[in-house]
């Protein structure tokens, strides 16, 4: 349903963090403050971080760093020295383990670990030159990450009257927090008519955790948060969705805003469910009424694409679940044969504690 309303309006929808700004610029959409007497933002931008900005590849999942034309040079210099460090490091301790004689087995084995971890990070290294390769050696790729760049840099310069610097750590952090709070106006209404019906109930502000979320950060977010949706347009992304935090809410004040929520789905303003981990997720209809039940059935495709991007995940979380035990049971065995062999070992070993020796016929005699 809720992909249905988007196709029905051409939601526009943000990739990154570039595309919020364009779209906060634009004015479609408004920001949400911190904190009313009815509801209260709760963990709203918490993955946000303070690294530089990106441009997010959604076809790939990737990220890759926007960078100007004296960075890109840093970068490259930099991924450069990298590279080589890396492997005279390796070099160099793969040398020191061909000249230990065969009895150092645990300081070879402790070496081969060190190899294995840079040939890791040498790897990652290799992957980020490769990545901005693709990207800028491309001059309409280069030139679509420039005007990202123009897009951050003017709401940096102006963000409703707050001026950024994006090459200081913090500030970067503070806006993107900033940009995390907003969403639609449509959405805005129905969370201020929530809240006042809970604040003048219980005498307290509603707490919302998730208002819109570019794709990045939703993919980023799915990492750790089974309801974080990977579908190719999560809800959020819309910026008419929003979240509310039940946990600390008694049954009493549960049921009462289950029955608001119910009454505006009622009339067709919204949808919602109750999500596992304590909060209701609302999607609010743009003019106010559910998309055509055949809108609806031309998006089951993208119903079937949830289902079967969840069930990839759940089988790919429960393949790494087994691996890791696979292994733990594994070393376990290992050290089980280890310590039993050193066991036999010392048991087949001769006693070298010499009992009473004897002198016979000029030989000694030792038991």
């Amino acid at each position: 349903i809720q992909v249905a309303e988007w196709r029905e309006h051409s939601v526009e929808t943000p990739h990154d963090y570039a595309g919020l700004a364009r779209m906060i610029r634009a004015g479609g959409l408004v920001e949400v403050p911190a904190a009313t007497e009815s509801f209260l933002l709760y963990g709203v931008g918490a993955l946000a971080d303070a690294e530089p900005f990106t441009h997010f590849d959604k076809s790939a999942g990737k990220s890759v760093k926007i960078f100007d034309d004296a960075e890109l040079a840093s970068e490259r210099a930099r991924l450069e020295e990298s590279v080589e460090r890396m492997r005279a490091e390796i070099d160099s301790l793969k040398q020191e383990s061909d000249a230990l004689n065969k009895r150092e087995r645990t300081r070879r084995a402790s070496l081969r670990a060190e190899m294995a971890q840079r040939e890791k990070a040498l790897k990652a290294e290799r992957e980020r030159a490769e990545l901005l390769d693709f990207f800028y050696r491309d001059d309409r790729r280069r030139g679509d990450l420039s005007a990202e760049r123009d897009a951050l840099n003017a709401l940096a310069l102006d963000f409703h009257g707050r001026e950024y610097d994006l090459g200081d750590a913090r500030a970067r952090k503070e806006i993107k927090v900033r940009m995390l709070a907003h969403v639609r106006p449509e959405a805005l209404a129905v969370m201020k008519e929530l809240a006042g019906s809970y604040r003048e109930r219980f005498g307290r502000p509603l707490p919302v955790t998730s208002l819109v979320r570019p794709d990045e950060y939703q993919h980023r977010l799915s990492r750790s948060n089974a309801n974080a949706t990977r579908i190719q347009t999560p809800p959020h992304s819309t910026g008419l969705a929003f979240d509310i935090l039940y946990r600390h809410m008694t049954a009493e004040e549960q049921e009462h805003l289950m029955a608001d929520i119910a009454r505006l789905r009622d009339e067709g303003r919204v949808e919602a469910l109750r999500e596992n981990r304590d909060h209701f997720h609302i999607f609010v209809f743009v003019d106010g009424r559910r998309p055509g039940e055949e809108l609806i059935a031309q998006s089951l495709g993208h119903s079937k694409e949830v289902k079967r991007v969840e069930e990839s995940r759940r089988v790919e979380e429960t393949a790494k679940r087994e691996v890791k035990t696979e292994r733990a049971s594994a070393a376990k065995t290992r050290g089980s044969k280890k310590a039993s062999r050193e066991v036999a070992a010392r048991a087949s070993k001769p006693s070298t504690r010499k009992v009473a020796a004897k002198r016979s016929g000029g030989r000694a005699t030792a038991r």
